[in-house]
């Protein structure tokens, strides 16, 4: 088994570092690695690393649980024999988001889908050393998963599922739940919703990256585009939207939209919409246009540069 990187290594931090510097360092990588822009080998397998890193680093109770038993809190097995989770495994089986199944009977929960190694382990080490106590352990709400579509988690939406649990008897119930999904949620949001708890699993879109209420779109144009100024038409989660690129736009600048992103789960109000204006370069250009990209670079050449 590989062994797995320090937290701290992944997003670039000191041990000690802020939880705003924490922040600053995971927005950056997630923007930068995201498999929508980094098409490099891998890119998936690092976007995932840094939100594991980030994910953990961020919450002050698993943060201070890693840095007392490093990855050793997470493992399924434990540290060794006698890990925090005492080398049980808190994982029922596989299966669809769909349908689900708890034990309210002290034994390892049996929960018909996979958080992933994550969530739950995490929970669980909450359960045995957080400060309610031993006695409040199998008292707690369930936890369920819910996969949601882009548009879903941004605009709202309304879920039917069905739920599996035991009584206090032993008997196998089953309860439908009718779930209102507010606008806004994101990747990993928990809601109470009742007797439990819902955690989000929100699909990516290949349009759009998304960063709280911010949403991030690129756009590709032309040097004399970038020199003039143009004006372009861009897919926002509100539908289409004019967007105008100044003469002198340097490539990889950021065009805003104020209030064109996703609405801020919990307040009042959008994020912005952020356009990366990307510079489309000739492959085959003709005669014509060599001679005139000729005639620029002799005109520029004696401009010290074009831009």
């Amino acid at each position: 088994m590989a062994t797995k990187r320090d937290y701290y290594e992944i997003l670039g931090v000191k041990k000690g570092a802020s939880e705003a510097e924490i922040k600053s360092a995971y927005r950056q990588l997630a923007r930068k690695h995201h498999p929508d822009i980094d098409k490099s080998a891998g890119a998936d397998a690092r976007f995932k690393e840094i939100g594991e890193a980030y994910q953990v680093l961020s919450d002050p109770q698993k943060k201070g649980a890693y840095d007392q038993f490093g990855h050793a809190a997470f493992d399924r097995g434990g540290a060794g024999a006698g890990g925090p989770f005492g080398g049980a495994n808190p994982f029922g089986g596989g299966g669809g988001w769909q349908q689900y199944s708890w034990s309210s009977s002290g034994g390892n929960p049996n929960v018909q889908f996979d958080f992933g190694g994550f969530e739950d382990p995490f929970e669980l080490f909450e359960q045995i050393f957080g400060g309610a106590g031993f006695g409040q352990a199998f008292r707690r709400r369930p936890t369920y998963q819910l996969n949601l579509t882009f548009n879903e988690a941004i605009h709202g939406t309304t879920k039917d599922v069905e739920v599996e649990s035991r009584n206090a008897q032993g008997s196998l119930i089953r309860k439908r739940m009718r779930i209102k999904v507010p606008a806004g949620v994101d990747n990993g949001t928990k809601i109470r919703f009742g007797e439990l708890d819902i955690v989000f699993n929100v699909q990516r879109n290949p349009q759009f990256l998304r960063e709280g209420a911010d949403i991030f779109s690129e756009i590709t144009i032309s040097i004399p585009q970038l020199v003039l100024g143009d004006t372009f038409e861009v897919e926002t989660v509100h539908g289409k939207v004019k967007v105008r690129v100044p003469p002198g736009t340097q490539p990889g600048s950021l065009v805003r939209l104020k209030g064109k992103g996703a609405p801020r789960l919990g307040s009042s109000g959008h994020g912005d919409h952020y356009v990366r204006v990307n510079l489309k370069v000739p492959q085959n250009p003709s005669k014509e246009e060599k001679k005139l990209y000729e005639q620029l670079y002799n005109l520029g050449s004696k401009k010290k540069g074009w831009f």
